[in-house]
């Protein structure tokens, strides 16, 4: 909103803003200041009011009976604390983000759409104390809805043509000096440390696009939502995985350094920059009240929709392989899950490890909570690290 305000006195009036805040580096840093301290002044707030609705989950022990007495204490701590951090982000998103471009659309919708799907689900468990929440499939139809739908925008220049109307616009794409269109940009899939794609859709392969569209965005939901077991591991995880994100899209919104090295270059792009700094203010301040000892968790809410958005900024980017490596944390985390019931289903009711998701598994094995928690955001912090010298050394 102040951006656009800003371009309107300077078009219709002649009163020019310092140039400083039209810069995407400034705008970055302004989100994700006005994330964290939203977060930090509203948290007391809304923490106080979501205990006296009594937004405590009951905690599920049935697959690892140990959990009850590790996490005895957390019963009564409030959930849904997500919400504040989908607040600030979408403060941040209408203060400092253009409202002209696709990209702030897609992001905003991706958050609402994904954070009410969330919600919901909070809101069953919360309703009915025993209840499990939403149940899976409705909640997988869902996101799966969203996903396809970007996929077919991205992948289908009719439908994007139809939705270009007013000054919604489509970005311009380009590889070294070659123009891309919306349907090219969309079919190429770049590896980390490879200059050249390393798979493009044809006509009869696009809807492999859509699909693998579907995968990484509802596969990152889930992933981080698995992953929000212990005391600030999702949101530390989160901070890094964003601060990745964050500095590709600003990178490839500039067409000198997206040339020197190598990458896509996206116009407008920085609005996807500018979220991501804004997720890593919120995801900061929420810590303040997440960390260890937990005054609030994030719940459904919040790690189904950041996830959410997590994969739909790497498909705009066209950095879905990069986005898995570097967040190999939720995706580890996810596959334990799935290796466990596979496991469990196949191997007459015996365990792969002693508990899933992975971090429970090393709570078994006598790790303290804040070291699982410490260990992990450690490896993720050596994954970034890998992830932008990727941009290098291709």
């Amino acid at each position: 909103m102040i951006f656009f305000l800003l371009s309107f006195l300077n078009h219709f009036f002649g009163v020019k803003a310092p140039a400083l805040f039209y810069h995407s580096s400034t705008r970055m840093v302004l989100a994700a200041l006005t994330t964290l301290f939203c977060t930090l002044f509203l948290g007391p707030r809304v923490i106080k009011r979501l205990y006296e609705l009594k937004t405590g989950q009951s905690i599920r022990v049935e697959n690892c009976p140990m959990l009850a007495e590790l996490h005895e204490k957390k019963k009564d701590t409030p959930s849904m604390g997500g919400v504040l951090m989908l607040l600030s982000m979408l403060i941040a998103l209408v203060l400092w983000m253009d409202l002209q471009s696709s990209f702030t659309l897609i992001l905003m919708v991706a958050t609402v759409w994904l954070g009410v799907i969330g919600g919901y689900d909070d809101y069953l468990k919360i309703r009915h104390k025993n209840s499990k929440g939403l149940k899976g499939k409705k909640k997988l139809i869902g996101q799966l809805l969203f996903s396809f739908l970007l996929g077919l925008y991205l992948l289908c220049p009719q439908i994007s043509e139809a939705i270009h109307i007013g000054n919604w616009f489509a970005p311009i794409v380009a590889k070294g000096q070659v123009t891309l269109s919306m349907q090219a940009y969309a079919s190429h899939y770049y590896m980390p440390f490879m200059k050249e794609p390393f798979f493009i859709l044809t006509g009869a392969t696009f809807f492999i696009g859509i699909l693998s569209t579907a995968f990484v965005v509802t596969g990152a939901s889930n992933a981080v939502n698995l992953t929000d077991g212990l005391d600030g591991l999702a949101a530390g995880c989160l901070v890094m995985v964003s601060a990745v994100l964050a500095l590709v899209a600003f990178l490839s919104n500039h067409i000198e350094m997206a040339h020197y090295l190598n990458i896509l270059y996206i116009e407008g792009s920085e609005e996807i920059a500018v979220y991501m700094c804004a997720l890593i203010g919120s995801a900061l301040g929420f810590l303040w009240y997440n960390g260890y000892p937990a005054q609030v968790f994030m719940g459904d809410i919040g790690s189904l929709s950041l996830g959410g958005v997590l994969g739909v900024a790497a498909v705009l980017l066209r950095k879905e392989l990069l986005f898995g490596m570097v967040s190999a944390i939720f995706v580890v985390e996810a596959l334990s899950v799935i290796i466990q019931v596979m496991g469990y289903r196949l191997f007459h009711k015996k365990r792969v490890f002693l508990c899933a998701p992975l971090h429970h598994h090393f709570e078994y094995k006598g790790w303290p909570e804040t070291k699982v928690v410490l260990r992990f955001w450690i490896i993720g912090l050596l994954l970034a690290m890998i992830g932008l010298i990727s941009l290098k050394l291709q």
